[in-house]
């Protein structure tokens, strides 16, 4: 079987080179909307979706988390938009709920002709003085925990390969 789901399922890459150049408010707009539509546990839509193209704001991230990640150059590869996901801690569904959401996103992204990769470490930032504070400053509730993040933007380079996937990745009972 094959459709255009599928082929951007399979052809969708994680791209850590980036122009600088900034995506449009469409092309945002309708990476964000993909994220609402990703199921939530007992349908709450509990996480909260945060882009950020503010190139101040940006550059604190960046640099939160290439501390925590114990380094000096950019972990979000340059992208000029940064998208991060943030859900209640009190929920236990969260971490499922916020990775299906950037799941989502990152397959939209593929669709329309963006470039994205997941970006770790947001948990700790946002456990952080420093992280609870630009949540604080976003005007965010408190008690959240920080899932994941996207590095966005236009690809300046794409992988030569793909790793093939292992023989027995699946199992049919």
């Amino acid at each position: 079987m094959d459709n255009e789901v599928l082929k951007a399922i399979r052809e969708r890459r994680s791209i850590r080179r980036f122009k600088a150049d900034q995506i449009t408010d469409d092309e945002l707009k309708t990476v964000l909307e993909a994220g609402t539509w990703a199921p939530t546990g007992h349908g709450t839509q509990e996480p909260f979706i945060i882009a950020v193209q503010n190139p101040q704001l940006r550059d604190r991230l960046m640099r939160m988390n290439a501390e925590i990640m114990g380094v000096t150059s950019d972990p979000y590869y340059g992208a000029p938009t940064i998208v991060l996901v943030v859900a209640p801690a009190a929920n236990s569904n969260s971490e499922r709920d916020g990775s299906l959401i950037l799941g989502n996103m990152m397959l939209a992204a593929h669709s329309i002709g963006l470039a994205s990769c997941w970006i770790n470490r947001v948990d700790a930032m946002f456990e952080r003085e420093d992280g609870k504070d630009i949540l604080r400053e976003l005007g965010m509730p408190e008690g959240l925990v920080g899932i994941g993040s996207i590095a966005l933007g236009y690809a300046s380079a794409h992988p030569h390969t793909v790793k093939p996937r292992k023989e027995d990745y699946y199992k049919i009972v």
